[in-house]
């Protein structure tokens, strides 16, 4: 081969990474999760072809297929969905869905398997047609109006309220040390920084992760559990001569098969919850809960809708690591509607004194998406959302 072959390789796998990484005719490009993958697909050149693992983090290969082929931008790209073992009803599944080619890992030969590649993309390329029109159908659009809206409305209520932020900044710094202002990355449309007024005590991140096991509101009644390392894989248990069922991975100190690693992995992701929410949050501050309770410590969000990184009505921004878990769930729709301050969720969910499970969250976020999808927009839904969220501000429960 001439020209090298750029593979962009979704999975965990050493082995895979560094036998794809040793050929002379390929360009690898690894990503561990689909929320990198999704990021590197939408700001880089398109790669020749698609090697994703079965099993991942919070979703499987087959609906990273799905994502992929309901974008028009990624059609002609061969997708080759990549399994440690073969099973009968995983072969079935992926026959069914077209997936392009079904791979058990060791590869027969790496050059047998560019040669398939090769003849996939090159099947695909006269086969798939994919005009300008049909492109553009999939193409976000921020309709004018709601533009317009968000921008008077934003500039509008930061004059107006200017006095009582600065009352509440300084409350904040009264009572504790640290900055008044809090930024991290969410996830909307694309990653952006996202501007909230500090309402917790400082360091409060770092104890997140005990806190989502006891107080996560969404957290299912079983417990998110970890990768027992020490359990032996039922199948390499099974082999004669120590033999291991698939290649061995080396995590740290540990060491087990990639069959036992994956399907472990699998099941952790059925428990883990999604979202995280903690309700009545102990790391909360007192002048914290005040404009918690009241939203004032939204407030700062409008300068992210003047400067377009959300709306004032929309799907909430997530934290990255939540919306990894989301990119290729039945959610992803989610993510055609701009973030916003307030909208469909955030009304319910308030008037409802912050009870509601997961999945009805999931199924207002891609209600309000719905709006996006054509020319389904509506300005009165909007302003309706708005009206509806006067009532909701103000709440018992800090959530």
């Amino acid at each position: 081969m001439n020209n090298k072959m750029n593979i962009l390789y979704i999975g965990s796998s050493t082995e895979v990474a560094d036998l794809i990484s040793s050929h002379e005719s390929i360009t690898p490009i690894a990503c561990g999760n689909v929320l990198t993958a999704v990021n590197y697909l939408n700001s880089h050149s398109l790669p020749d072809a698609i090697l994703c693992e079965v099993y991942l983090s919070g979703g499987s290969g087959f609906e990273v297929h799905d994502f992929i082929r309901n974008d028009q931008r990624f059609k002609k790209i061969p997708f080759l969905l990549l399994s440690f073992q073969f099973t009968e009803d995983l072969f079935k599944e992926a026959f069914t869905k077209q997936v392009d080619d079904f791979l058990v890992f060791p590869f027969e030969s790496i050059d047998g398997l560019l040669l398939r590649i090769g003849f996939l993309k090159d099947f695909r390329s006269k086969t798939i047609k994919v005009t300008e029109e049909e492109t553009n159908e999939f193409k976000y659009r921020m309709p004018l109006s709601k533009r317009v809206f968000d921008i008077v409305v934003a500039a509008s209520a930061l004059i107006v309220l200017s006095p009582i932020l600065l009352l509440i900044i300084l409350a904040i710094r009264f009572e504790s040390k640290g900055k008044v202002y809090y930024i991290s990355k969410r996830v909307g449309r694309e990653p952006f920084d996202f501007y909230k007024l500090r309402s917790m005590k400082v360091g409060a991140d770092a104890e997140l992760k005990k806190l989502a096991k006891d107080k996560n509101q969404y957290a299912s009644a079983s417990k998110q559990s970890d990768i027992d390392f020490d359990k032996p894989c039922p199948r390499c248990s099974a082999l004669p001569n120590a033999e291991k069922c698939s290649p061995m991975l080396h995590l740290g100190n540990h060491t087990i098969c990639d069959y036992w690693y994956s399907t472990q992995k699998k099941e952790v992701a059925k428990t883990k919850s999604s979202f995280v929410k903690i309700s009545n949050d102990p790391r909360i501050t007192k002048v914290g809960k005040f404009i918690r309770n009241t939203s004032i410590d939204e407030l700062p969000q409008l300068i992210n809708v003047l400067k377009g990184d959300m709306s004032i009505v929309g799907n909430r921004p997530l934290p990255v690591y939540e919306a990894e878990l989301l990119t290729v769930d039945s959610i992803a729709k989610r993510f055609l509607a701009p973030a916003g301050i307030t909208g469909l969720w955030q009304v319910e969910l308030r008037g409802k004194g912050g009870v509601m499970s997961e999945d009805e969250r999931k199924r207002l976020d891609n209600q309000y998406a719905d709006n996006f999808i054509g020319d389904n927009y509506s300005f009165w839904y909007d302003l309706k959302l708005i009206l509806r969220t006067v009532p909701a501000l103000f709440q018992k429960d800090t959530v």
